[in-house]
C-alpha cells in the first residue's frame, strides 16, 4: 500500500479549497479574523503597504526586539520536547519566518528589519541547538524556492507560497531522516498533483478599504491540484504527525510534500493563528487518535511573529487557549501518559 498523508478528523474536512486561506476575511476587521492574533485586532492599522503593492501584517513588528521572550519560549518548547522524547516521540520544530524577513526588499521605502530582529531567527535556532532541540532552518530553505516561478511569500497574503511550503517540507524531511530511520517499509510515495494557478485577493488585501483593495489587486495563487482520489486514506496510521497553524494547511501542500518526500503516512492537526501552538498541540495530544496510536515523530510548527508568546499570553490567543505554563505542561504530561 502506498503511504498517503492522513488528515486528522478534527481538522477542516475539505482540504484543498481556497476559502481556507481567506477564512473569516469577509467579516469586518473589528469582528476578528481567524488568522490574526487577538492582540492585533485593536490595531488601528492592520496592514502595511510596501513596495510593488506588497502587503505586510502590521501586528508583526519588524523593529521591536523581543528576542529574550522568544528564547524563553524556546525553553518552554524544550520542556515539552523532553516529555515527548521520554515517551518515545521525536519532535522537529519548524518556525515560519516573518514575512518581512522573507521579502525585506518589498518593505516600504526606507524601512528595514532592525538589527535585533534581523538576528532574531538565528538566535532562536542557536538557543534551540544549545538545548539539543531539532529545529528546521526555514530561512535557509527559502533559498531553494525558484523565485522565477513563484515568490517566497504571497504578495498580498499573510502566508508563504506553495513552493515555499514544499521547500520547508523537504528541509523538515531532511531533519527527520537525520534523526534516525522511520517505521515501516519505504515504498512508492503518494502522488503530487500538477501545479495550478488561480487569481484571488490575498487575506491581507481583504483587510483594506475597497478602493485600496482594488489598487492592490488580486494575487496569483500557485498550488498543486489534488491527485485523483484526493490523496487521502482515512484509516492510515501516521508515522509523522504535523501540528501547526495555517502555514501547514493542506491548501499550500506542506503535509503532502512531507509525505511524498518521506514515503510515509503523515498526519495533520492544524488551527488558525489565534488558537496558538500550545492549544493546538494539546488538541492533538488529547485526541482519541493520539491515544489509540502514537506517532514516531511530531513536527511542531510556529510563526516567528508569535514566538514571544507562551500559553499564558492573555490577549494574544482566544480565551479557551490561554492557560498557565505549568497547567499546560501538566496537560501535555497527562496526555502523553494516557
Amino acid at each position: 500500500m502506498k503511504p498517503i498523508h492522513f488528515l486528522d478528523a478534527g481538522t477542516v474536512p475539505v482540504p484543498r479549497r481556497r476559502r481556507l486561506l481567506l477564512a473569516l476575511a469577509a467579516a469586518p476587521f473589528v469582528a476578528g479574523l481567524s488568522f490574526v492574533p487577538r492582540a492585533a485586532r485593536a490595531a488601528q492599522q492592520a496592514v502595511i503597504e510596501g513596495r510593488d503593492r506588497w502587503l505586510f501584517p502590521a501586528w508583526e513588528s519588524y523593529v521591536d526586539d523581543d528576542t529574550p521572550a522568544c528564547l524563553k519560549v524556546v525553553d518552554l518548547i524544550g520542556a515539552a520536547v523532553g516529555k515527548l522524547t521520554a515517551h518515545g516521540i521525536h519532535c522537529t520544530i519548524v518556525v515560519a519566518p516573518l514575512k518581512a524577513r522573507a521579502a525585506a526588499d518589498k518593505l516600504p521605502e526606507g524601512a528595514a528589519l532592525s538589527p535585533s530582529v534581523a538576528q532574531r531567527y538565528a538566535a532562536i535556532l542557536a538557543h534551540g541547538k544549545q538545548a539539543g532541540l531539532d529545529f528546521v532552518d526555514a530561512v535557509s530553505a527559502l533559498a531553494n524556492v525558484d523565485t522565477s516561478q513563484d515568490s517566497t511569500y504571497i504578495r498580498a497574503d499573510y502566508h508563504w507560497s506553495g513552493h515555499t511550503a514544499e521547500a520547508v517540507a523537504d528541509a523538515t524531511a531532511d531533519r527527520l531522516s537525520a534523526a534516525g530511520p522511520l517505521r515501516g517499509e519505504l515504498s512508492d510515495p503518494p502522488a503530487l498533483g500538477d501545479w495550478t494557478e488561480s487569481m484571488d485577493f490575498g487575506d491581507l488585501a481583504t483587510l483594506l478599504p475597497p478602493e485600496r483593495r482594488r489598487v492592490i489587486g488580486k494575487d496569483r495563487f500557485i498550488v498543486r491540484d489534488e491527485p485523483d482520489g484526493g490523496g487521502l486514506l482515512a484509516d492510515a496510521v501516521p508515522v509523522v504527525q504535523v501540528v501547526g497553524n495555517s502555514m501547514v494547511q493542506p491548501y499550500l501542500g506542506f503535509p503532502q510534500r512531507l509525505a511524498h518526500t518521506l514515503a510515509r503516512p503523515v498526519g495533520l492537526t492544524w488551527t488558525f493563528g489565534d488558537t496558538g501552538p500550545w492549544k493546538t498541540l494539546l488538541n492533538y495530544l488529547e485526541s482519541p487518535a493520539f491515544a489509540k496510536q502514537k506517532p514516531q515523530a511530531l513536527v511542531w510548527q510556529f510563526n516567528e511573529g508569535q514566538m514571544a508568546f507562551g500559553p499564558n499570553a492573555s490577549g494574544q490567543w482566544d480565551a479557551p487557549s490561554i492557560m498557565a505554563e505549568s497547567a499546560w505542561l501538566d496537560r501535555v504530561e497527562k496526555a502523553l501518559a494516557q
